[in-house]
């Protein structure tokens, strides 16, 4: 069984900066096509410099709550790299919110954010891949990895929004992965605590006390980089979990083990 996803044309969200810029940049490294899709395009070009003069290597801007923008993106994949075999549904945001408060709408924002963009593309880029697989009997036809979080899990008061929106996107793994089977499409999630992504970079900055407290709840004790995030989307990616499809596979480092309502969850 392969691990290696050389050759294959992939879709990466959120791929401006931290987390999503880490994945996108290795599978590139790895032998892939990939489309790095944000919000960001001057971060976006900032960030790629060079790598945009590569044939292996695209960006592309836009809104994907947008429905429109989404069918764009795929478009502009397949324009440039003709087919499409892995999307990762990287675009999120984090947002506090008030439990108690009738006219706060983070929920309603966190689900348009987190959920209905990773649902609508990965609808959308599902129908391509059946597509492209009428000639590819028994291989195969695509892989769908989600960026979860184990807030979905833990409770925190003021992580409702966020906490709602990563229980929905789970649910929404588990249901694709289902109705998707039949078509040969594995649909996972990667469910992570500390990632030293660019929000959480900039929670920490001037904040030692915060960086400690993440640390003593994590039974590792430390952060992780966004390169072991990456090491396991490129996992779920490849052949080498070919049998694996509707799983919430959790990167923590023991966090979740523990469960202290305070504690913090992302």
């Amino acid at each position: 069984m392969s691990f290696s996803i050389a050759g294959k044309t992939v879709i990466v969200t959120g791929a401006a900066n931290g987390i999503g810029l880490a994945i996108g940049r290795q599978f590139v490294e790895n032998g892939a096509n990939v489309m790095f899709a944000d919000m960001d395009e001057k971060r976006l070009i900032a960030e790629l410099g060079e790598d945009l003069e590569d044939g292996n290597v695209r960006y592309f801007a836009g809104d994907l709550r947008e429905k429109l923008t989404i069918a764009n993106l795929l478009s502009a994949t397949l324009d440039a790299f003709d087919d499409v075999d892995i999307l990762v549904n990287g675009a999120r945001q984090v947002t506090t919110s008030d439990p108690l408060d009738p006219e706060d709408d983070s929920v309603t924002d966190m689900l348009n954010q987190n959920l209905m963009p990773a649902l609508r593309l990965s609808q959308l880029v599902a129908k391509r891949m059946i597509k492209q697989a009428q000639d590819r009997e028994e291989e195969p036809v695509g892989s769908i990895i989600n960026l979860s979080s184990i807030a979905a899990r833990l409770t925190h008061p003021d992580l409702l929004a966020y906490s709602v929106s990563s229980a929905a996107l789970n649910q929404m793994t588990r249901s694709l992965a289902v109705a998707l089977a039949p078509n040969r499409i594995r649909v996972n999630a990667v469910a992570f605590g500390s990632v030293m992504s660019a929000s959480l970079k900039s929670a920490l900055q001037d904040n030692q006390q915060y960086r400690q407290d993440i640390e003593k709840h994590t039974p590792l004790s430390r952060i992780a980089s966004p390169g072991e995030l990456a090491d396991a989307v490129q996992y779920l990616a490849s052949d080498g979990s070919g049998f694996m499809t509707g799983q919430i596979l959790t990167l923590d480092g023991g966090r979740t083990l523990l469960d202290p309502v305070a504690a913090p969850a992302h």
